[in-house]
């Protein structure tokens, strides 16, 4: 994949371990410290980032990333497993992350946009974000993508002295054309 963004001077790249694992580490260790987008407590050390990607990598799982003309990693998106029964394999779990000094440009819708495309394609049926409440952006987003809202846990976590309720926001696909049991 290398879709050209000439607006933003960004594209779109299939992330490697090699070459992206230690981007994504920041973002995501970013995310855990600033932010409630990831109910972690601490940074996660480097070697995470082995498990992480050879999860994606077994499982087919994407992990889309946003460039600069540099190269640098602006953000990426990517999903998972949503949960670990066979009856649920048309669902996944999706997340996208950008660097601090990115968000706000619009370099989550495209990197949203490019991960349904890639869910259509592996006939994915259904995507679901889990979305911390209070994150009014990400709402938006997810909203304006066509994302409806499918329920909020209250106080389901902890952070920063406070609780947060996490809210669910599902996308339905036309994917599969024929889906089977088993």
């Amino acid at each position: 994949m290398n879709t050209a963004n000439p607006d933003a001077g960004i594209r779109l790249i299939d992330c490697t371990e090699a070459e992206h694992a230690g981007a994504i580490l920041a973002i995501l260790n970013d995310a855990i410290v600033h932010s409630t987008a990831l109910y972690d407590y601490v940074p996660r050390p480097p070697e995470a980032m082995a498990a992480w990607f050879a999860t994606k990598r077994a499982h087919g799982f994407p992990v889309i990333g946003a460039v600069d003309a540099e190269g640098r990693l602006a953000g990426f998106a990517s999903w998972g497993t949503f949960r670990a029964f066979p009856a649920y394999k048309y669902t996944v779990e999706h997340s996208v992350y950008l660097h601090p000094a990115h968000r706000g440009r619009g370099l989550g819708k495209l990197l949203m946009a490019a991960l349904i495309e890639r869910a259509r394609a592996a006939e994915v049926h259904v995507l679901v974000g889990c979305i911390d409440a209070s994150n009014g952006a990400s709402i938006g987003l997810h909203q304006r993508l066509g994302f409806s809202h499918c329920g909020t846990f209250g106080q389901v976590g902890f952070k920063f002295g406070r609780w947060l309720d996490a809210a669910f926001y599902q996308l339905e696909l036309e994917t599969p054309a024929q889906p089977v049991d088993g």
